[in-house]
């Protein structure tokens, strides 16, 4: 048995992007979120991803602005430390080390070098309660310092971020909890409280949800279980507070932010719709609807022209101030669970899983960026909690990608079960799935699985349902024609014994197929849907069903409810071994014979690594998360991986990936494939480490390409004189071209780089001649035409000269044509001197 040596649990990407408010730049030119354990930076006009602020060693949970330096971040993470970043290069400037996991992080104008921190008071206890402080930034010219200077601000903070707020730049700090608003006033040093009732006569729900302070007036602004938005006035006298109350949304209002000038108010809840409010105008308001998820967060630039929301299906929206959707930033939709497996689209080696409700989505997992939804119910989604909606939940695609299956069901909680089978045609003109078939009625219960054939010649689906039967569909045939038509229909109906049957699967070579039925497992031929065999021993329900691969295509694996792990040798029909473990996931590799398996023990997830032929795992990886994992896939390499330890050599040919419960999308990571990437890139780096684009890959080519003719056509010792690097062409390479002014800025200047001056270049005395041949050829030209152009002039005078004359001459004489003149000046200006010298040289 091998551990687990270079190989490390990594997240791959996918993380969530609406986990903390985003924060747009203030040149409105780019937005920063927290993702996972990283800060990703996107540029507003391309909605692109441009890089990662790489440090945390935990889930970042709050990003800010520096207030004295608009092109630097703060961060803070459940790692208890608080970086700061130059976000335009990626550049770690400082790291803060505070001590405590935190959760939120503020910043104020008016507290120069102060951060406000949120801290847990009491960890692990059920009621967790969290605590602001102040933290004084320690002035130091090292890179990594210890914040020590730390003072209390208040105590019971909620442990919503949304529900703490400043207030007038800095003077005083509003922040809610349960029906208790709070106002913590510096200057003073006294907080001020205010409370409601948990209903009113009504019976609305009063709890707070959020908060926001109006930056010029004394106005705090609460959002509440009910939907209703409270404007808390002249809270500086305590007895004397006011409140109005505005109500538009039906539920609970999950973020409220104030536009820089204070003239709107924004608010965004689970109708997915941005409300913004007139202030001081009582009830007027404007709507920006359909914008996909119930928003959880609203952001405002600081000169008031975008508008950042990040909403549930883990996307963030870009709108302008005219209330115009602008751009859209969509990470891997984070569902409340994965119904599908996840699989990989064979054509776009794209992964696909549920999305968006009612939706499949295809994620690149190269790129880390959401390609497309692929609309499978074809229904409007309404957001509103208790609903009974259709849901995808089945998913497979065959080998080729040529056809997508997939279930939809509705009335998963209640006995009235409604579900469609629909399959998908790849349509190469539009270069998506469009609907080809849909089966009302393909079984009389609940889909369990189901299976695309693995042979390229024949396309075959099998399903198995809760009604004891697994059916067989193919491509239709015409009962004229015999041909074969573009719509499905059931080529055969199985059963065994009334048995449920659980799951599927065929062989390599789509020359078997096998059932299980709770406990048995039978083989079919599907040429013949002849039984061959059935396997039943040991006991146990069978839970995950596949076959091996390559040389190992005559076993059969199977985990079973009992925790047992078992192989059967489809020659002899025989149990070869089996093994007690808690399987949750079975997961074999395509391109070779090894298979994952998961085991869930003791509140935390192993891995095991290993082939049918041998019962002994060649890998194993112990507490790799704490959850259990139901999902997973092998990703197939664009480039095979080579010199790995014996360790990783499961990983050459494709990648591990699997989701956990709390939808975290992980890999498996080899020191070898970061030390591959991390030579890749040195080496494609040229001189000052210019970026990698299109364009200097181009560059590069082109340059070797000019020093392997010049190695060749120059002796060592008279090579000529490289031309030193430009520049301009270097801070072009170097910079993104989003960040670039426009073309005719740059072209002149580009131009003018590429351009080699004379002084100090040693040139070919050939080549010498040649310019100076050149040289006097173009003046020649210029001659000749300034000649042409006088004698045009004198043509015109001779010309009224011979008007003015005409009939007093009886005879003209005969005049040259303009080439014979201008081979008369060439004749003239030929020296003929070398002739003198043959002429002295005759005796």
């Amino acid at each position: 048995m091998v551990e687990k040596s270079d190989i490390r649990v990594v997240r791959c990407g996918g993380s969530k992007v609406n986990f903390r408010p985003p924060i747009i730049s203030t040149d409105s030119r780019f937005v920063l979120c927290a993702s996972g354990d990283l800060v990703k930076v996107y540029s507003t006009r391309t909605e692109e991803w441009l890089h990662s602020l790489q440090g945390h060693t935990n889930q970042v949970t709050g990003i800010t602005l520096n207030p004295s330096n608009h092109l630097q971040v703060y961060s803070c993470s459940a790692d208890g430390t608080v970086k700061l970043w130059d976000f335009i290069d990626g550049i770690l400037i400082k790291t803060f080390i505070i001590g405590y996991p935190l959760f939120a992080i503020y910043v104020s104008e008016k507290h120069e070098g102060i951060l406000f921190l949120h801290v847990s008071m009491a960890a692990g206890s059920k009621n967790e309660c969290f605590q602001l402080i102040a933290v004084h930034l320690p002035k130091s010219a090292e890179q990594e310092v210890e914040a020590k200077e730390m003072s209390a601000v208040s105590n019971h903070i909620s442990s919503n971020p949304s529900c703490t707020a400043f207030g007038r730049e800095g003077e005083y700090i509003a922040f809610a909890r349960h029906l208790q608003l709070n106002v913590y006033f510096f200057k003073k040093q006294k907080t001020y409280s205010f409370s409601l009732k948990a209903t009113d006569k009504k019976g609305a729900k009063n709890a707070f949800t959020c908060i926001a302070c109006h930056p010029t007036d004394d106005c705090i602004a609460t959002g509440h279980e009910d939907g209703k938005i409270r404007l808390w006035r002249n809270f500086i006298h305590k007895k004397e507070y006011t409140y109005s109350t505005q109500h538009w949304h039906h539920n609970a209002v999950n973020t409220l932010c104030f536009t820089p000038e204070g003239t709107h108010l924004l608010s965004g809840g689970i109708e997915s719709v941005l409300v913004q409010w007139q202030y001081g105008a009582g009830n007027r308001k404007e709507f920006l609807p359909r914008l996909g998820g119930s928003i959880l967060h609203v952001s405002v630039s600081s000169d008031g022209q975008l508008f950042c929301t990040s909403h549930s299906d883990n996307k963030i929206t870009v709108i302008e101030s005219s209330f115009k959707v602008c751009g859209v930033i969509q990470g891997l939709v984070k569902g409340d669970s994965v119904l599908t497996d996840l699989m990989i689209d064979p054509r776009s080696k794209a992964l696909v899983l549920n999305g968006k409700p009612g939706h499949l989505q295809f994620y690149s997992l190269l790129r880390d960026k959401h390609l497309y939804n692929l609309d499978i119910v074809q229904q409007e989604y309404i957001y509103e909690a208790g609903l009974d909606q259709f849901e995808v939940v089945k998913a497979a695609f065959d080998v080729k990608g040529s056809w997508l299956a997939t279930v939809e069901e509705r009335g998963q909680k209640s006995s009235d079960l409604e579900f469609f089978l629909k399959l998908w045609a790849f349509d190469e003109r539009t270069q998506s799935f469009v609907l080809n078939t849909t089966i009302t009625a393909a079984h009389t219960d609940r889909i369990i699985s189901m299976c695309f054939s693995s042979s390229e010649e024949t396309t075959m689906l099998v399903t198995t349902a809760e009604d004891s039967q697994f059916k067989a569909w193919c491509q239709g045939a015409d009962a004229d024609t015999q041909q074969d038509q573009n719509f499905w229909s059931c080529d055969f109906v199985g059963s065994y014994h009334n048995l449920k049957p659980t799951n599927c699967s065929f062989s390599a070579d789509s020359s078997l197929l096998a059932v299980s039925f709770q406990e048995v497992i039978t083989i079919w031929s599907p040429d013949t849907w002849e039984m061959l065999t059935t396997l039943c021993q040991p006991p146990g329900v069978i839970r995950d069903l596949c076959f091996g691969r390559l040389s190992c295509s005559k076993y059969l694996l199977g985990a079973t409810t009992s925790n047992l792990l078992c192989c059967w040798n489809l020659l002899t029909c025989a149990l070869e071994w089996s093994t007690s473990v808690e399987v949750s996931k079975l997961q074999p590799d395509p391109l070779s014979e090894n298979v994952a398996a998961f085991s869930y023990q003791s509140k935390h997830t192993d891995l095991f690594v290993f082939k049918p032929s041998e019962p002994r795992p060649l890998f194993t990886n112990k507490n790799v998360c704490s959850e259990k994992v139901h999902r997973a896939v092998f990703v197939p390499r664009e480039e095979p991986l080579n010199n790995c330890d014996e360790s990783s050599q499961w990983l050459n040919r494709s990648q591990l990936y699997f989701l956990t419960k709390s939808m975290d999308l992980l890999t498996f990571s080899t020191a070898t494939e970061e030390d591959r990437m991390l030579s890749s890139s040195k080496r494609l780096v040229i001189d000052d480490s210019v970026a990698v684009t299109p364009f200097y890959l181009l560059l590069g080519k082109h340059r070797q390409q000019q020093q392997k003719l010049s190695t060749q056509s120059y002796p060592a010792a008279d090579k000529p004189q490289q031309s030193q690097g430009s520049v301009s062409i270097k801070e072009l390479l170097h910079t993104p071209a989003h960040v670039l002014p426009a073309a005719s800025v740059l072209c002149s200047m580009f131009v003018n780089s590429l351009l080699i001056s004379n002084t100090g270049v040693q040139q070919d005395p050939l080549r010498h001649a040649f310019r100076e041949e050149m040289e006097s050829s173009e003046q020649e030209m210029d001659s000749e035409k300034e000649e042409e152009e006088s004698e045009e002039e004198m043509e015109a005078c001779d010309s009224q000269q011979e008007l003015r004359v005409q009939g007093s001459v009886d005879e003209v004489t005969p005049k040259l044509s303009k080439a014979q003149e201008r081979e008369l000046k060439r004749v003239r200006k030929t020296d003929f001197s070398w002739m003198a010298g043959l002429f002295d040289s005759k005796p």
